[in-house]
C-alpha cells in the first residue's frame, strides 16, 4: 500500500506499463509491481528517471535542476522525495513532491530541502533512517600521497538537511553502502573494499580506520557498489584504466556476508568466488555506480566514459556480454534503483 501521491509518481513516468486505483480509503494500491531508476550526471546536473518496469520499453522523465553537475542520488518512497548530491554547489539537494513535477517529460524543479554547502567533491551518497552519508573523495590533509577522504554526516529533519560530524577515514573514498549499521566503502584507487561497523555509533568529527579492508581480485580499480540484502548480494565496478574507454567491468558476489567474513582482514576474496562482466560487448569503459534488481537480477550502470545508462539481465555465467538496455546519458554518475 503507497499514499497517492508516492503513486503518481510511478504512473506519472510510467504510463501504459502499470495499473493503478484508488481504494475507499484514500490509499491507492499498483496491480503490477513498479521499478524506477533515478539517475544523476555530471553534464546539467538533471534529474533523469527511467521506469524499468519492462525493460524492453523502457521511459524516461527528466526533472531539470539549478544544478549544473551531480553525484549520489536517493529516492525515499515515504515522502515522494528526491536527493542528490550537488558537485556545483556541494551540498545535499532535495525535490519534494516529484509526483506532481514528473507528469511532463520534461520539468524544472527547485530544490526545497537543502544542507549547508560544506563539501568539496561529494560523490555517492549512503541512507540509513534519517541519516544521509557522503563521500567526499577531495584530499583532506593536502598531502597528496596520504590516503584519506572524507564522510559528511546529515541528520534530515522535516525540510532541513543538518550536518551532525565530519568522519576523515583512511582510504579515499567514492562508493558507500550500507549493511544494517555497517557502513562499506570503496578504497579508491585500489581494489579494495572497506568496512566501517556501527558506523553511526561515531558522532563526533575525528578519524576512523576501517574496521576491515580486503582485496576483490580481478578488479584493478574500483569505483561503485551496491547490496541486495534479499539476495545477500554485493556488486562492484571495476574502472581499470581511467583513461580507456573499453576495459571496464562490474563483479557480483552472492553469498556476499559468508564470504566477506570468512576473508581475513588485509586478505584477498578470490575471483573463483565472483562473477565477473566485461568486454568489449559490454561497453563498460568507466562504471562510476551500479544498482541491483535482485528479483530479476538485473544489474543497472552509470558508465561516465561512454555517457551511458545500460542494464545487464543475463549475468549469471558473466564474460562479455551485451547489455538488454542502454540509452544515452553524458557524464552519467550515479543510479538508484526503485521498487514498489
Amino acid at each position: 500500500m503507497k499514499t497517492i501521491k508516492t503513486l503518481a509518481l510511478t504512473c506519472a513516468i510510467a504510463v501504459g506499463l502499470v495499473s493503478c486505483s484508488d481504494n475507499d480509503n484514500n490509499d491507492s494500491v499498483i496491480q503490477n509491481e513498479a521499478k524506477v531508476l533515478f539517475t544523476s550526471n555530471n553534464a546539467d546536473g538533471n534529474v533523469n528517471i527511467y521506469n524499468v518496469t519492462n525493460i524492453n520499453s523502457v521511459m524516461k522523465s527528466t526533472l531539470e535542476t539549478s544544478a549544473t553537475a551531480a553525484d549520489g542520488i536517493y529516492y525515499d518512497g515515504s515522502e515522494d522525495l528526491i536527493v542528490q548530491a550537488s558537485r556545483s554547489t556541494l551540498g545535499l539537494e532535495g525535490y519534494a513532491g516529484v509526483s506532481i513535477m514528473s507528469s511532463a517529460i520534461n520539468a524544472t524543479v527547485t530544490a526545497n530541502i537543502m544542507s549547508g554547502l560544506n563539501m568539496s567533491s561529494p560523490r555517492e551518497v549512503a541512507v540509513n533512517g534519517d541519516f544521509y552519508v557522503v563521500a567526499d573523495n577531495a584530499d583532506a590533509d593536502g598531502i597528496d600521497i596520504t590516503k584519506d577522504g572524507r564522510l559528511f554526516i546529515y541528520t534530515k529533519s522535516g525540510s532541513n538537511f543538518t550536518l551532525r560530524n565530519i568522519i576523515t577515514t583512511d582510504i579515499k573514498l567514492w562508493g558507500i553502502t550500507f549493511i544494517g549499521n555497517d557502513l562499506y566503502a570503496v578504497a579508491d584507487t585500489t581494489n579494495e573494499l572497506a568496512v566501517y561497523s556501527n558506523f553511526l555509533n561515531n558522532t563526533s568529527t575525528t578519524t576512523l580506520t576501517a574496521s576491515k579492508q580486503i582485496a576483490i581480485e580481478g578488479i584493478v580499480r574500483t569505483h561503485g557498489l551496491t547490496y541486495d540484502s534479499m539476495t545477500d548480494t554485493m556488486i562492484l565496478t571495476d574502472i581499470g584504466d581511467a583513461g580507456s574507454g573499453t576495459d571496464g567491468g562490474f563483479h557480483v558476489i552472492e553469498n556476499f556476508n559468508s564470504k566477506f567474513n570468512s576473508t581475513a582482514n588485509g586478505a584477498t576474496l578470490a575471483v573463483n568466488q565472483q562473477t565477473r562482466v566485461a568486454g568489449s560487448n559490454t561497453v563498460l569503459g568507466n562504471p562510476v555506480d551500479v544498482a541491483y534488481d535482485g528479483s530479476t537480477k538485473t544489474v543497472f550502470i552509470a558508465e561516465a566514459k561512454n555517457g551511458k545508462i545500460l542494464a545487464f539481465n543475463n549475468i549469471n555465467t558473466g564474460g562479455n556480454i551485451t547489455p538488454v538496455y542502454s540509452a544515452d546519458l553524458a557524464a552519467a554518475s550515479a543510479v538508484y534503483f526503485y521498487k514498489e
